[in-house]
């Protein structure tokens, strides 16, 4: 069964954090964006899920896929 969703999403202070899909409380707060999608991949391949990463103002900008996916995506960007 696959785990939780990672989301990557901006924090009222200015930060960014790495929350599982459903939880209220942020796993892990860190300096850039670049640090906190690192974490949720790391996350997202442990658990075979997803990493959702959010701009600034909380929207969805990207999407990446680490699990079992019988039907996977063509994905040209990695």
């Amino acid at each position: 069964m696959p785990g939780k969703n990672q989301h990557v999403v901006p924090t009222p202070n200015g930060k960014w954090g790495v929350r599982g899909e459903g939880n209220s409380k942020i796993t892990k707060v860190t300096s850039t964006q670049t640090q906190a999608i690192d974490i949720a991949r790391d996350i997202a391949k442990n658990q075979e899920s997803e990493v959702v990463i959010h701009r600034k103002d909380g929207i969805i900008r990207d999407k990446d896929s680490y699990g079992k996916d019988p039907c996977p995506p063509v994905d040209k960007k990695h």
